[in-house]
């Protein structure tokens, strides 16, 4: 693989938590099986469910905003700058949330940026059961060198950036040469 780095995830991982109001009840009882290994990590929640968590659990919890008013864009901004390890998510898919942009972007950071996220019990489960809740583990991050550079030789140059499909044709073109080079590095 080319260019890819990694970030280490210590054995004490960074959790958020978050919970939709119709969802809280299934997380809180979730929290409280799941007690011992949630307290051997640090923990934020968004803002009552962090309430209901702290007082559930019995241990010091981060608490964000609530998630209408910001929460969720707190923790997107915490996956962004790498302190946000893993994420607990109950949220509710059969009622409309007045904050649903929020939500998504929350899952979309996490996509980005390699973050593993549980999005109901069982997922939850699965997850904080693997060894890797206990150990330290290297998350791949993305490279998005080229995203981040896509126009940087046409300002250089003082020229204008390129259409966007130009810029898309382009990066096309980049992306391809370097699975190319994966393949053929794979295939000696």
């Amino acid at each position: 693989m080319n260019n890819k780095e990694a970030l280490p995830v210590p054995p004490r991982k960074r959790i958020a938590l978050v919970a939709h109001d119709h969802k809280k009840r299934d997380l809180l009882e979730w929290a409280k099986y799941n007690r011992a290994l949630l307290v051997q990590h640090e923990l934020c929640a968004t803002g009552t469910t962090g309430l209901l968590l702290e007082k559930a659990l019995g241990t010091k919890i981060l608490k964000l905003q609530s998630g209408p008013l910001g929460g969720d864009q707190q923790i997107g901004a915490k996956i962004a700058e790498g302190l946000i390890d893993f994420i607990i998510f109950f949220w509710d898919p059969l009622e409309p949330q007045p904050h649903d942009p929020d939500v998504k972007a929350l899952l979309r950071i996490a996509v980005v940026w390699n973050v593993p996220v549980a999005c109901n019990r069982a997922s939850a489960d699965f997850m904080i059961s693997s060894p890797l809740m206990s150990s330290s583990y290297a998350r791949i991050l993305p490279n998005f060198d080229l995203h981040r550079d896509r126009f940087e030789a046409g300002l250089e140059e003082g020229l204008e950036a390129q259409p966007e499909a130009d810029a898309d044709a382009k990066l096309d073109a980049q992306l391809a040469a370097i699975l190319d080079g994966e393949l053929d590095a794979t295939n000696t």
